[in-house]
């Protein structure tokens, strides 16, 4: 028996895009953005991807963050403003695989840094993973778009 993807289930390759500022406070010694700071980028933007689709704390759903990566590809510099792209790459019963990408505003289509990141969704009181509600999975679908 094959199983069909329900229609409310995000779709592969959609994106989400996220604007953020650099501040001045982001760079470090050598005048570009320190490398711990595009991890904050990453997270910055998967917040405001969660906390559009409902999932924001307190909540009784979290996301627990399994495995991140970063690519540095070119430096960044003060003043900016960055494009975060999400992109959706794998949806597992309580887990997503996402791939980022960091472009300047002013500079679309120039990587900066790519990565990936795979958030567990977790029941917040018992620490234990939980399944994507259909309703979660329908507001992913509306910010996940190609």
């Amino acid at each position: 028996m094959q199983l069909t993807e329900p229609s409310f289930a995000p779709m592969i390759g959609g994106a989400f895009h996220c604007a953020l500022p650099i501040r001045w406070g982001d760079q470090d010694a050598q005048n570009h953005v320190n490398n711990t700071l595009y991890f904050q980028y990453f997270e910055e933007a998967r917040m405001q991807l969660f906390q559009r689709a409902g999932i924001s704390l307190p909540s009784s759903k979290v996301g627990v963050l399994a495995h991140t990566s970063c690519d540095f590809l070119k430096p960044l510099m003060y003043p900016a403003t960055i494009v975060v792209t999400q992109i959706l790459a794998k949806v597992g019963r309580s887990s997503m695989t996402v791939d980022t990408l960091i472009e300047r505003e002013d500079e679309p289509g120039v990587a900066y840094a790519k990565g990936s990141y795979i958030i567990v969704g977790v029941d917040a009181a018992t620490g234990k993973s939980c399944p994507w509600s259909d309703a979660e999975l329908a507001q992913f679908a509306k910010l996940f778009i190609s």
